[in-house]
């Protein structure tokens, strides 16, 4: 065995005991309450006791400035670590106000992005949220300069008084390495995608890009880059767009029901990650997400793209441009990356290439309209759009180690069918979508080959109806149904060595009434469920099922998909 394939093999192992760790579930929500929730377990920890460094406490965002804080490392817990989490409180005074987007910054790099939750006038959400930042342990060996960008606007716009003000705590906790909780192999370089001040990076259609110029030290050997594409304003609900030419008579928005995330190094495609259908508080029906709310919205999951066939060329020592672009973008996506760096601690200079690569520049949508109008201007019928690419990028590394040759190859196949209705009283929007990525990462020497085989999958389902009364008022049904699925398979030389499976899966259902005038007069029907599921080979188990209806969580039930394993 090599000492490369060797390495790597410690590092996976020591990841994979990483999953034994002590695994911190949510406590029980209370039944009754109105705050919003989850079905999601807390990040596993150490055994160890951790060290906690306030990033801020009884944060007040009020307006549209950006809040700047400092990190100092934990002068106790120098590191190495075991495990880092970031975890923050939030709470919205009672009042009006809509959901806003939240994202935190240490030296310009991302640790937090999601969105918040909107009150009422009788309600005053407060919620925790916490993520595993131990991939960013670099930055938290030095003072940082840190950034909470929470834009909420508080005062009185045509006529409406906007007063909800919200407040946040955020922490990072660093847990000790020990003999029981070994320190993970982390990346030696973060690089922040944009490497700036001020957050995200706004993209308007499909040729803006976020670039960033990246100088690597000249002995990288592995490269990924997490990334975060959260569609705003006319694409805040991009999967019920349609395509431009029916537009209008569709009373949608355009470019179709179709997204996706490129990513290209010097003008090069270098990977490609799916968009995932987020729905935030306010998004169609507030009442939907009260308490119950919609999967990864309060706490957004990076998309990791692996770039490591081009660590060879990234490590020369020369510039070299990392670009992101939203296929289809309509005004705008907000976009936010770290690039993540693993260094040859044996080497002072790697060499390297990439061999092959067969991703194109762009997909290749194919659009279906079936749209019939009869005589009285009736619409009903159909429009599709599908998506299907595979590709594959390799290149080698010349390492302290030997030579390694890594190959990243992948799937993607995109589906969204839209039915319409559309009469003079009634709107009938009927969304089926489906993405799903099949991707493989085989790092080989030439004798021993490492792999890894990730299955993700975002079924989507959201049914809109608009129904018209004789006396001019009308009812406004919507029912979602998102999920999530993540399935790893890890083998060394074709053998299984460990798997994984996570399903996460939030269905919700209310009716709005409208009068005549139509001004909101109540609501109907508002039932929500939740379930998430997540098992490993090693033996960890976790699962959650919860309900609401009314506005009010109705039932926890823990461990049902975990028993007689």
């Amino acid at each position: 065995m090599s000492r490369i394939i060797g390495s790597t093999l410690l590092g996976l192992l020591v990841s994979l005991a990483a999953t034994s760790q002590v695994t911190v579930a949510p406590g029980t929500p209370q039944v009754g309450s109105s705050n919003p929730v989850t079905a999601e377990p807390l990040v596993p920890r150490p055994h160890s006791r951790a060290c906690t460094v306030s990033l801020f406490q009884n944060l007040e965002f009020a307006d549209f400035s950006a809040k700047t804080f400092t990190f100092t490392p934990p002068a106790d817990c120098r590191g190495p670590w075991a495990k880092v989490v970031f975890t923050a409180d939030f709470t919205v005074t009672e009042g009006r106000q809509f959901d806003r987007t939240a994202a935190f910054y240490l030296g310009h790099a991302n640790i937090y992005y999601g969105t918040t939750a909107e009150p009422s006038a009788a309600v005053s959400p407060s919620w925790h949220v916490e993520r595993d930042v131990t991939d960013l342990s670099a930055l938290f060996k030095t003072v940082q300069t840190g950034e909470a960008d929470l834009g909420n606007f508080v005062g009185t716009s045509g006529g409406v008084v906007y007063n909800g003000i919200i407040y946040a705590n955020a922490a990072l906790e660093f847990y000790p390495a020990s003999w029981d909780d070994p320190a993970t192999p982390t990346p030696d370089v973060v690089v922040p995608l944009p490497d700036a001040e001020g957050g995200a990076t706004a993209l308007n259609n499909t040729s803006s890009q976020l670039t960033q110029s990246v100088t690597l030290p000249t002995n990288t050997e592995r490269v990924y880059l997490d990334v975060i594409a959260q569609s705003q304003s006319n694409d805040e609900f991009w999967y019920s767009c349609v395509p431009n030419d029916v537009a209008n008579e569709l009373e949608s928005c355009g470019n179709t029901g179709f997204r996706e995330t490129e990513i290209s190094i010097d003008g090069t495609p270098a990977g490609v990650a799916p968009v995932y259908p987020w729905i935030y508080t306010g998004g169609i029906d507030p009442y939907l997400w009260r308490p119950l709310v919609g999967v990864q919205t309060l706490d957004f999951k990076p998309y990791r793209v692996d770039l490591t066939p081009f660590a060879g060329l990234l490590a020369d020592g020369q510039p070299h441009t990392v670009a992101i672009s939203i296929y289809n973008a309509d005004s705008y996506f907000l976009v936010t990356a770290n690039l993540l760096a693993y260094l040859d601690s044996c080497a002072r200079k790697v060499t390297g290439a990439v061999t092959a690569n067969t991703l194109s520049a762009a997909p290749t949508p194919v659009v279906t309209e079936k749209l019939t109008t009869d005589a009285s201007g009736d619409i009903t019928g159909t429009v599709a759009v599908k998506s299907a690419r595979s590709y594959a990028i390799t290149g080698y590394v010349n390492t302290s180690h030997g030579r390694i040759q890594t190959t990243v190859s992948a799937t993607l196949n995109f589906s969204n069918s839209q039915n319409f209705t559309i009469t003079a009283a009634n709107y009938i929007q009927d969304i089926t979508q489906s993405t799903t990525v099949d991707a493989k990462t085989t790092v080989s020497d030439g004798w021993v080959s490492q792999s890894t085989e990730t299955q993700i999958s975002y079924p989507f389902v959201l049914n809109i109806s608009q129904i018209g009364n004789a006396d001019g008022s009308f009812n406004l049904t919507t029912n979602a149904d998102q999920q999530d699925w993540l399935d790893v398979t890890q083998k060394l030389n074709n053998f299984d060595i460990y798997t994984a499976k996570v399903r996460d899966h939030v269905t919700s259902a209310d009716t709005l009434e409208f009068n005549a005038s139509g001004a909101l007069t109540g609501h109907t029907g508002q039932t929500a469920s939740g379930e998430y599921a997540e098992k490993n080979s090693l033996g960890y188990c976790y699962s959650r099922a919860i309900t609401a209806a009314g506005g009010a969580l109705t039932a926890v039930t823990d461990g049902t998909d975990c028993r007689g394993r």
